[in-house]
């Protein structure tokens, strides 16, 4: 363990002395026919976080991109040497090259914004797996159809039945896979309910400049309302939220450029 924390820092120190490349890669399943619910949410956040940061990426599109992640999760950078997946490890990533989106706040509002963002987690990214991989409807029409697409059968088959093994077995750690519908989308609407409050008329969580939390709502909020799926009571859920339905569009308006 303390070669590991030697190590770990050494590597941390250098990659603080050098400048963000042009040439960095953002790596993702396929938008149309491969990428779910909770990881087309993970991938929008991390691009609205960088370009919020104004550091220049590329996206590519791997159908085995999980497989690549260092975590197994979506989406994941290389940067140089260097290969970081998730949110919060490449936030703390470009943080450690001077860049950040929350100098400006106090310890206070660091720690708010933090809790935050794990309420989010907690919560939003729990309902889209649930939604995903536990509402058969949902799993029958969509999930099922689009994690299969890029793997010859039988494959494509034993590997879906074995996610979904998995997001079940998180889900029951996580005291979630006992909920009905009705208890998940309560869950939602208490967490909207406290990120509308906390959000109010301000252009940003913050102020009026975005913070990790802006990019992270956008992302998850962004996607549940534009994706479309049999189980519609997700999105409406959210959708009653103006004012974070609002932050959403106005993100996507100002940093992607989307008519």
């Amino acid at each position: 363990m303390p070669e590991f924390n030697l190590s770990d820092s050494i590597i941390t120190s250098l990659n603080a002395q050098e400048p963000w490349p042009d040439n960095v890669k953002l790596y993702q399943p396929y938008e149309v026919e491969q990428i779910l619910l909770p990881d087309n949410a993970s991938c929008l956040a991390v691009q609205a976080f960088l370009k919020m940061c104004n550091l220049p990426f590329e996206v590519e599109m791997r159908w085995n991109a999980e497989f690549m992640s260092p975590s197994g999760r979506v989406p994941f950078i290389k940067c140089g040497a260097f290969v970081v997946s998730e949110l919060e490890p490449i936030v703390q990533f470009a943080a450690n090259k001077g860049v950040t989106l929350c100098a400006q706040l106090s310890t206070e509002e660091k720690a708010e914004m933090r809790a935050y963002m794990s309420l989010i987690t907690n919560v939003l990214v729990n309902a889209e797996l649930y939604i995903s991989w536990l509402d058969n409807d949902t799993y029958n029409a969509v999930t099922r159809v689009r994690n299969s697409s890029v793997y010859p059968w039988p494959l494509g088959w034993l590997q879906t039945r074995q996610k979904r093994n998995a997001v079940a077995k998180r889900l029951k750690a996580l005291h979630w896979h006992e909920k009905s519908l009705d208890q998940v989308l309560a869950d939602v609407e208490q967490c909207c309910n406290s990120l509308s409050q906390r959000l109010g008329d301000k252009d940003f969580f913050f102020g009026t400049t975005p913070t990790e939390l802006d990019a992270l709502i956008f992302g998850h909020v962004f996607t549940i309302i534009t994706t479309r799926l049999p189980c519609r009571r997700l999105a409406e859920t959210v959708r009653r939220h103006e004012t974070l339905v609002s932050l959403a569009k106005r993100i996507d308006e100002r940093y992607f450029k989307r008519p």
